[in-house]
């Protein structure tokens, strides 16, 4: 105590500033890094939860790279995110682009797109999955069957069904990137557009080098926290396939429910926890990547 009473204003201040850092320090480093370094550890291992940890070096990786069922689920997972992220980006700017515009009905129509990403991912999959049945179940084979056109086996084809399981994951999300780009929208100072109107210049040239290079940072975020979403993609796949997870022939399978199959169903600790490593590795490059790219030069 007498040491405290010693210390300067400045000292006292930054003794604070740290008692109060503590805990969210002790909270990351508990509930963060030493989950993190665990897997990072047994993903050298063979461990199969409940015996003892047996270190096998460079095996769990060896066997992964080996894998083509892994080399099939990495492909799904790129096919989701090159698809998904531009996709969900060009209709949710679209969107709130034309949404920013209009003053009917505006607070309710905001209210409207942002209600799917409120609702549980787990009940929207299974009212999707119930769309995609065939007749006279599916509301879209009774929909096409009126006017005679021939079911599409949606769920159980290895061409149709991821691209049924993306559609239902980007719908999800659109509501929270309409919101933020509406933000950024109101952000940019009506000054410009003014300028602009008081020049002559098009709606389409005001469009590209005002609206869209202001909206920079947004575009980078979203870009970022979508590509993130689509990479981590499980809980539509995993219930929409759930008599046969991962679809026909892995044709679904993201990298997170492998990882959660060889865990959970295989026991295989080791073997998943390299898997989580590989994806928190393509995490890590693909958000750098994403940053460097689109950062302000």
């Amino acid at each position: 105590m007498n040491v405290y009473r010693n210390l300067t204003i400045k000292q006292k201040q930054i003794v604070w500033a740290w008692s109060f850092l503590a805990i969210p320090v002790l909270f990351y480093t508990v509930i963060r890094f030493y989950p993190t370094g665990n897997a990072i550890l047994i993903s050298f291992q063979d461990w199969n939860l409940l015996g003892k940890r047996t270190w096998t070096g460079l095996d769990n990786y060896e066997k992964l790279f080996a894998d083509p069922a892994f080399w099939k689920v990495f492909k799904n997972t790129f096919v989701y995110l090159l698809i998904g992220t531009p996709l969900s980006l060009i209709v949710s700017f679209f969107i709130a682009y034309n949404l920013d515009k209009t003053r009917f009905m505006h607070g309710f129509l905001r209210m409207l797109y942002f209600l799917p990403f409120m609702t549980s991912a787990v009940a929207m999959a299974w009212v999707w999955r119930w769309f995609y049945q065939p007749v006279p179940i599916g509301l879209f084979n009774n929909f096409l069957s009126t006017f005679g056109i021939p079911q599409i086996n949606f769920l159980n084809s290895t061409t149709n069904a991821l691209p049924s399981i993306l559609a239902p994951a980007i719908w999800a999300g659109l509501g929270f990137q309409i919101i933020i780009f509406m933000a950024g929208l109101r952000a940019i100072p009506q000054s410009y557009y003014e300028a602009a109107r008081i020049d002559g210049v098009s709606t389409w040239t005001v469009l590209w080098e005002i609206t869209i290079p202001l909206l920079k940072p947004t575009i980078v975020f979203i870009v970022v926290f979508s590509s993130i979403g689509f990479l981590r993609i499980f809980d539509h796949v995993f219930n929409m396939t759930t008599g046969n997870p991962g679809g026909p022939l892995n044709s679904t399978k993201p990298l997170v429910l492998m990882i959660y199959e060889t865990a959970f169903s295989s026991f295989d600790m080791g073997y998943a926890a390299a898997q989580t490593v590989i994806l928190f590795l393509v995490l890590l490059v693909v958000s750098l990547l994403q940053l460097r790219i689109l950062r302000d030069r």
